[in-house]
């Protein structure tokens, strides 16, 4: 089983073009709607920056993890994104952010919602991980990375 169920293979974005912290909320924002067509990108958008304003969900070592609850949502949806160039993302470290995990749930899933960011936190801080995924060299290598298929299984 994944350890990451709610990543799907086509939800890795591995070169997101942003020059700025809110521009990459924007493209993370398109990005899920291109994969959730029911989902309101502006509704996303601004749920994003809802959360930001409470504090930066970037948690440090480049890693930032965007994410909200939306009412017209009925399943965790996860997005990863490998940053072209790194951003400042206001992180508790002061470092900038390459890698951003978008985490959307619906507003009913309670527990669900943390337990799910608990899950991306812990895989991100394996070991090695954040090298591997800086280095992978596709959409199918980093999805592997996350949820510990190998890359054919991924394909």
């Amino acid at each position: 089983m994944p350890m990451l169920e709610f990543l799907d293979p086509n939800s890795v974005v591995p070169a997101l073009r942003a020059r700025a912290k809110k521009q990459v909320l924007q493209e993370l924002s398109a990005e899920a709607v291109r994969r959730l067509p029911a989902l309101d990108e502006r509704e996303v958008f601004e749920t994003l920056l809802q959360r930001e304003r409470l504090g930066s969900t970037g948690i440090g070592d480049g890693v930032a993890i965007p994410h909200g609850k939306l009412a017209r949502l009925d399943r965790l949806f996860g997005l990863v994104a490998r940053l072209e160039r790194p951003v400042d993302f206001e992180a508790l470290d002061g470092q900038p952010v390459d890698i951003a995990f978008l985490l959307l749930a619906p507003e009913s899933a309670g527990a669900d919602h943390l337990k799910a960011l608990a899950q991306v936190a812990r895989v991100l801080r394996e070991p090695g991980m954040l090298e591997r995924i800086r280095a992978a060299r596709d959409a199918s290598a980093l999805y592997a990375l996350l949820t510990h298929t190998s890359a054919s299984q991924a394909a």
